[in-house]
């Protein structure tokens, strides 16, 4: 006969230096910038020399720092951990249904992306149930230069940014039309910079995307609208698709503050 689980059989499982640890993190908030080791130990009632192993270990993984001789606040490691995913998961949150009615408007897939170093990192898909259709796996990565939201990414940069981000990454093991050069790349990037929009094509389908601005004017992620390209070829298809795209980034960047769009 299997033994039920019970709380306190489920208690054995739990890690108490973890337990501790992380409970030390949630100590600190707007109102708690820094406690010190005693006022750790007594809040978790325990002695201070309980909780010393575990504060220097917070310490070592960037998660604590040292803020005074006897005082402690978070660390870069918490911002760095969860800046993005809280960044991302509001755009997401934001531009989901913007998204999925563009889908409905033109019956094309549509995907929202952010950059990470040089590659372009999928967060959403509206997906468009039809024969030929391109849809992208949430949590695809891709390379920044090869695809049209990766460079409408890269137009946020300025050119020394854009060069210290390429100068030890090799370029032309891609197949055209991405840029197998630097200079190739910052011209490209120029021109995408000027334009506000990409189109790219690639295995028999088009891709065209632009920039979803914050409160600061700055692209912090792209979108697009792809397809096969004997729906997206024409001009006049692709003029209409790049409006009703316009107007959805818009829409997004209008809730997050972009000046000019409130």
């Amino acid at each position: 006969m299997t033994a039920i689980e019970t709380p306190e059989r489920e208690a054995d499982y739990r890690v108490p230096a973890l337990q501790r640890g992380l409970t030390i993190l949630g100590m600190f908030n707007a109102r708690v910038r820094s406690l010190s080791m005693n006022e750790m130990a007594e809040r978790l009632a325990v002695s201070p020399s309980a909780v010393y192993r575990i504060v220097q270990t917070l310490v070592d993984m960037g998660y604590l720092q040292k803020a005074g001789r006897s005082a402690f606040e978070l660390g870069p490691q918490v911002i760095a951990d969860g800046f993005v995913y809280l960044a991302s998961r509001d755009i997401v949150e934001v531009a989901m249904p913007y998204l999925n009615e563009l889908r409905d408007r033109t019956s094309l897939s549509c995907h929202l992306s952010i950059r990470e170093q040089t590659e372009s990192l999928y967060l959403y898909r509206a997906f468009a149930p039809q024969r030929l259709t391109v849809n992208i796996p949430i949590g695809t990565r891709l390379p920044c230069h090869s695809t049209a939201l990766g460079r409408v990414l890269l137009s946020a940069l300025d050119e020394i940014e854009l060069s210290q981000l390429y100068q030890h990454v090799r370029l032309d093991d891609y197949p055209p039309p991405a840029p197998r050069t630097l200079p190739e790349l910052q011209q490209l990037i120029g021109q995408d910079r000027e334009r506000g929009w990409v189109l790219h094509r690639s295995d028999y389908s088009t891709a065209i995307a632009t920039g979803i601005r914050d409160h600061s004017g700055k692209v912090v992620a792209a979108i697009n609208l792809s397809g096969p390209d004997a729906v997206m070829d024409s001009p006049d298809a692709q003029a209409t698709f790049l409006h009703a795209l316009g107007q959805t980034q818009a829409l997004i960047s209008a809730q997050l503050g972009a000046p000019g769009l409130a």
